[in-house]
């Protein structure tokens, strides 16, 4: 995790150096997958983003996200840190993904783990992104004298965008 984290911020810092950037700010609703789908009925998650321009079609910056999970038992909530990425295929079309880590914010004591969020999105305007993604954190969960196990808590959703230029 140490050494990903340091290639995040390489990332980053060379992102930096570039001229101009944009602030992305949107949303997502969407559906629990996997062993998250058996505890959980809905998933919401508001981001933050800010992007530099590395190329014409390509930016990279960091991201911030609160991802809540709800269902009829204790609600699992995460606040991902993550670098950003994002490829413009054509003028209307982009894929991205977001890797960092999600911290485990509720007070049941949910630990975090690894985040990973590949998206792809339609540029309605030059303002306006609609996306599908699949986010989740994958953990460790101890379940005492058994051990430890490896959980990914997982989501499907849709949502949308709002870009700033700065």
């Amino acid at each position: 995790m140490k050494n990903f984290l340091v290639a995040a911020m390489m990332l980053i810092g060379l992102a930096a150096n570039a001229q101009e950037g944009e602030l992305n700010v949107g949303g997502t609703i969407g559906l629990p997958v996997g062993d998250a789908s058996d505890a959980f009925d809905v998933t919401g998650a508001i981001e933050a983003n800010y992007l530099f321009n590395v190329s014409e079609k390509f930016k990279v910056g960091p991201s911030v996200s609160y991802l809540h999970f709800n269902g009829e038992g204790p609600d699992v909530a995460f606040l991902p840190l993550a670098a950003a990425a994002r490829y413009s295929v054509s003028d209307k079309f982009i894929i991205g993904a977001d890797l960092g880590y999600g911290i485990g914010v509720r007070p049941d004591g949910n630990d975090g783990g690894f985040y990973y969020r590949p998206m792809v999105g339609y540029k309605v305007t030059d303002k306006i992104t609609l996306h599908a993604n699949y986010a989740a954190v994958s953990r460790s969960e101890d379940l005492g004298i058994l051990g430890s196990v490896s959980v990914s808590t997982g989501t499907f959703g849709i949502g949308g965008t709002y870009s700033f230029s700065l």
